[in-house]
């Protein structure tokens, strides 16, 4: 679980509540249904008319994977790959069965698959670059439908804020409602900016982050699994992938099988 989202999340929460409950403030005022409807209702709406039902329902299984699946550190992942070429070079390919329960990322268990079955340097290259490539594009589209929301939730929040301030003067004839009405209106104003800023536009934000960190994740895979198919030796795996990270952060990792 992506523990820095949900603290995020709850600490800007937290915020926000304190600021309304300082001073004697009422909760009550800042809980509007109408104005929840039109800012998250019509933002629904709004992307239901930008992008496909498929694009749509798509994001739910982004956004899961994004805030509960676990990527692997670089360093653990290139000591996996320095593990399984030199299984490879002693035991031969076929040895690397035993590894597949244990190897966790999904497209690391199906390279190595592709390395047991036997497949060609070419064909796990190509089959494994349109993987990287197609996955690019759907943490693409799951971004674009985050920002996309995150740029209507203000818009429509002042949306919002118009209908209340036309309702407003409508009742111009009672001085005493003046005041209530404004604060209505300007609440949609408030969850607009809310709603974008706390979640929506974060959220776009570490989808794109994400995506840059899986398809790293992968390329290196890719790299350490050409490597072994090649029959390379365990040190020119390592440093191999040791190429997608800083100097600092490399290792003397060693075979520890």
């Amino acid at each position: 679980m992506d523990i820095a989202t949900i603290i995020g999340i709850v600490l800007g929460l937290a915020c926000i509540l304190i600021a309304v409950i300082a001073d004697g403030g009422q909760f009550g005022l800042f809980f509007n249904i109408p104005a929840i409807v039109v800012v998250i209702g019509g933002s629904i709406a709004a992307v239901f008319v930008h992008f496909s039902m498929k694009e749509v329902f798509g994001i739910a299984g982004i956004l899961k994977k994004t805030v509960f699946n676990r990527l692997p550190s670089e360093q653990e992942l290139i000591q996996k790959m320095v593990d399984y070429s030199a299984i490879n070079r002693r035991d031969g390919a076929l040895a690397l069965e035993q590894q597949l329960a244990s190897a966790g990322e999904p497209f690391l268990v199906k390279s190595l698959q592709m390395v047991i079955d036997g497949q060609s340097e070419q064909a796990i290259q190509q089959q494994l670059a349109s993987e990287i490539l197609y996955l690019e594009e759907r943490h693409s589209d799951g971004k674009k439908i985050m920002d996309f929301i995150g740029a209507s939730c203000p818009a429509l929040g002042m949306v919002g804020t118009l209908i209340g301030l036309v309702q407003m003067f409508s009742h111009m004839d009672d001085p005493q409602s003046i005041g209530a009405g404004m604060a209505a209106a300007l609440v949609c104003t408030f969850y607009g900016a809310w709603f974008a800023n706390l979640f929506f536009l974060p959220m776009g934000g570490k989808l794109g982050m994400r995506s840059k960190k899986e398809k790293l994740i992968r390329e290196m895979i890719l790299e350490g699994v050409i490597g072994i198919v090649r029959g390379e030796s365990p040190t020119t795996v390592r440093e191999r992938m040791q190429a997608f990270i800083s100097a600092r952060h490399r290792e003397q990792l060693k075979p520890r099988v």
